[in-house]
């Protein structure tokens, strides 16, 4: 059975330590700062994810489940990705099982060992185990914003 993520207090210290690179630019590679208003007050909330981008285009994987803000993004429809002054809004498009299916399955494989845990199936598995899987994991199609 897969973990649920519970924050530690060194998970928010990481977070914080990389939401501070990010805004000026600098941290690893593929990680972006995603900023989206709060579905119940409005107020932007700003957390590190690492999209999945190709020449099909961008997505966001809620790799710890509906958390806060896939929620948000669910709800709002709009996000921002940020790295130092450059930002880019985004609608937020989230994806049935079936087309989810591959994003997640190519999410683990690219991020085994920190979300690994948080799945029910492994990087192996079938599209129809990740067609499973996908309701526990949102995933969001990103357009930029006007197109």
């Amino acid at each position: 059975m897969a973990r649920t993520y519970r924050p530690t207090m060194l998970g928010h210290l990481r977070d914080r330590m990389m939401t501070f690179m990010l805004s000026r630019g600098i941290g690893p590679p593929g990680l972006y700062l995603l900023t989206v208003s709060g579905r119940k007050t409005g107020i932007p909330r700003t957390t590190p994810v690492a999209p999945l981008e190709d020449r099909e285009g961008r997505w966001l994987v809620a790799p710890f489940g509906a958390d806060g803000w896939a929620r948000n993004a669910r709800a709002t429809g709009r996000v921002r990705l940020s790295r130092g002054r450059n930002a880019v809004m985004y609608t937020a498009t989230e994806l049935g099982p079936a087309e989810a299916a591959p994003i997640l399955k190519r999410y683990l494989a690219e991020h085994p060992r920190t979300v690994g845990a948080y799945f029910d199936v492994d990087k192996n598995g079938t599209l129809e185990d990740f067609a499973a899987e996908a309701p526990r994991h949102p995933v969001f199609r990103l357009h930029t914003a006007g197109t």
